[in-house]
């Protein structure tokens, strides 16, 4: 190798489309990708919202952990998404939507969801999102609860 050269290194064989994407659209496919640390259920609500809703503004927030289910669960999550396809959509409609491009996932995986889903406008007047509220579930307070988890992993 010739002095001060460095040395060279391959590009994993899923980021070479992307040397021959327009530059104007990288950031629209990174918002779409997998996070480093994403889990499948977690990067399959992000790539559908995405994909379908096109958001200006989108967290998918994995929130298993605050409820009575095995480490690394992926069963509850809370969506905060803005989209120009909620413009002139009641709450209602806007949840009805976003459950219906999420239904692979509400039917298996996936027990609760939380929505928070707002128009860009409304977004940018207000991006407060309440907290969730802590788990009351019945089989938190089940005190084998530890030892049946304990036991499916």
């Amino acid at each position: 190798m010739a002095p001060g050269a460095r040395p060279f290194r391959m590009l994993p064989a899923r980021l070479l489309p992307l040397l021959r994407t327009p530059l104007r659209l990288l950031p629209r496919l990174a918002s779409s990708t997998p996070m480093a640390g994403e889990k499948p259920v977690e990067a399959s609500i992000r790539s559908k919202l995405q994909r379908e809703l096109e958001p200006t503004h989108l967290e998918v927030h994995n929130e298993s952990h605050q409820h009575a289910v095995p480490p690394g669960a992926e069963t509850h999550f809370k969506v905060v998404i803005a989209s120009s396809r909620f413009a002139g959509l009641p709450l209602l409609q806007r949840h009805r939507l976003v459950n219906e491009i999420l239904q692979a996932e509400l039917a298996g995986p996936v027990h609760a969801l939380s929505i928070h889903a707002k128009t860009p406008e409304q977004w940018d007047q207000n991006a407060d999102v309440s907290r969730s509220p802590a788990c009351l579930g019945g089989s938190k307070h089940d005190p084998h609860m530890a030892e049946k988890l304990g036991s499916q992993g």
